[in-house]
């Protein structure tokens, strides 16, 4: 199997185009600050994979900008911390701040070139345009949770990307998922008979940060360590050709 099989590459967005994970612990300084005992950044990056993961799977129809604020109250509250609803909400809209990893856009705008690139993103339509804006590249579709319903690693999300990308002609087998997180992106996509690329943005990091542990390892295609690392092997299996 080589990168120059498939001619679409479907991205997860959160955690390996966009640094949530920086996002998320600037997002939640405020509230931070007034811990008692100081949390690790892997102590609340954990601790808020927990209570997102939890609230996806009891409002699953909840926008993203809508249900980060519960995961903030129920953060404050196991920590035994004060908060407003003010501060609640403005978590909620801090996605729209959070950064691109510093390799992601000249790799996606490289990529454009080779390949149609789509996003499948546990995010809202509205916040992603914020996010979009950043990332400085023309997608050829975007699927996000407000659109199916459900929040990966519901298999719902990839059987619907799957069905509107081959209203379009675009074969499953042609497809290359790629993706940081073993539990949202890996493991459905190998449920769905998708390729994948792993992106392992915390090569050189303990634990799964801001996802869930999957449990076991699901089987990757191709695993680097950035997108920069990506675009080398691409430009490497080209030169092969």
């Amino acid at each position: 199997m080589e990168l120059t099989d498939f001619d679409t590459l479907t991205f997860d967005c959160y955690g390996t185009l966009i640094d949530w994970e920086s996002g998320i612990f600037e997002g939640l300084k405020l509230l931070l600050e007034r811990a008692r005992t100081p949390l690790t950044r892997d102590q609340v990056l954990e601790a808020h994979a927990r209570h997102e993961f939890s609230q996806q799977q009891y409002t699953p129809a909840r926008r993203y900008q809508e249900l980060l604020p519960i995961v903030y109250k129920r953060l404050a509250e196991e920590w035994g911390l004060s908060f407003t609803h003010e501060e609640c909400v403005e978590y909620g809209r801090s996605v729209r701040n959070w950064p691109a990893f510093e390799d992601t856009v000249a790799a996606l705008q490289y990529l454009k070139k080779h390949y149609k690139l789509v996003i499948l993103s546990n995010v809202d339509n509205e916040t992603f345009t914020h996010s979009n804006a950043r990332l400085q590249v023309e997608f050829d579709a975007i699927f996000t949770a407000e659109d199916v319903g459900s929040y990966k690693p519901s298999l719902r999300n990839f059987e619907y990307m799957l069905e509107k990308l081959a209203d379009r002609g675009i074969e499953k087998a042609k497809i290359l998922h790629t993706a940081e997180s073993l539990f949202h992106d890996h493991k459905p996509a190998n449920e769905c008979g998708l390729a994948s690329c792993w992106i392992y943005r915390r090569h050189a990091q303990p634990g799964f940060g801001a996802t869930m542990n999957p449990g076991s390892q699901p089987n990757v295609d191709f695993r680097f360590n950035s997108m920069a690392d990506f675009v080398k092997a691409h430009q490497e299996a080209l030169a092969k050709k």
